[in-house]
């Protein structure tokens, strides 16, 4: 199949509200790319996205006027969705000293005395960084939602205080990325057996796992309605076919870089005298 001219912006962006995510392939590969093919370009393009994160982190440390931008890598998904392989695949070509990794796990009690948001903007990226978010403030629409945990009045509300609050983010520098990663139930099921198999992989498996599949159904209608009601043209949501895990390694290393070229971040001038200062060094 021929590549397509699209860039993976266009061609992963959440379709037009209202969306129904059993219509969307979760074994495709937009892009027109095969698995060797994709593997094949990996090494280049993460030369590529090290390079480009590398320029990023430069520009807000050096030069008279330090540039504020940033990226936010949101990662949701099912459970066995690959949240953490992408982390580990994708983001691991990148510079940890410009990385910043949060895994939101279930919230503590000082975190529940205070508003949801509140523990998602102390793990922000800075100026320069590339901040990655598995799991995020979308939790509090989601297994909230579907659990139960508050009552209706309370969670509804807070679709448009995230809108307001990535509209916040995009205003202070920081382009937000938030990747669906859109895998089948028959997948998740292969992938949790695939756990039990191995010991290596037991660690991993969660008994609770097997209950969340039950409310199957429920999450989908929750996620559709996270992506029907949150993306927007400031922070669109992209859904990633998740099946194929090379393929959701390749586009979402393609997104990052896409998005990391329309920042266009440069390499900061010197405040300093280069001549002045070579000439001290070879004096030294």
């Amino acid at each position: 199949m021929a590549k397509s001219s699209k860039s993976f912006i266009d061609l992963l962006r959440a379709p037009d509200s209202p969306i129904d995510l059993s219509e969307i392939p979760t074994d495709s590969h937009p892009g027109g790319h095969s698995k060797k093919a994709a593997r094949e370009a990996l090494p280049e393009l993460g030369e590529r996205l090290a390079a480009l994160q590398e320029r990023l982190f430069a520009q807000s440390r050096g030069g008279t006027e330090p540039a504020r931008e940033s990226v936010l890598l949101v990662l949701q998904g099912m459970d066995t969705s690959g949240k953490g392989g992408t982390v580990k695949h994708v983001t691991g070509v990148m510079d940890p000293g410009g990385l910043h990794i949060t895994s939101f796990k279930s919230p503590t009690e000082e975190e529940l005395s205070h508003d949801f948001l509140w523990r998602i903007r102390k793990a922000l990226p800075g100026a320069g960084y590339v901040g990655v978010f598995d799991r995020s403030h979308y939790e509090d629409v989601l297994i909230v939602r579907v659990r139960n945990l508050v009552p209706p009045e309370q969670w509804e509300p807070r679709y448009g205080l995230i809108n307001e609050f990535e509209q916040e983010l995009a205003d202070q520098g920081t382009t937000v990325v938030k990747c669906f990663l859109h895998i089948s139930r028959d997948e998740q099921k292969d992938r949790l057996l695939a756990r039990l198999d191995d010991e290596t992989k037991l660690w991993k498996y969660n008994t609770g796992d097997v209950d969340e599949r039950k409310l199957w159904p429920a999450y989908r209608e929750a996620y559709e309605a996270a992506l029907d009601l949150t993306s927007t043209a400031t922070a669109p949501w992209y859904v990633i076919p998740a099946d194929r895990k090379w393929y959701r390694n390749f586009a979402i290393t393609n997104l990052l870089i896409e998005t990391l070229e329309r920042i266009d971040p440069q390499w900061p001038p010197a405040d300093y005298d280069v001549a002045k200062e070579k000439a001290r060094v070879l004096e030294s």
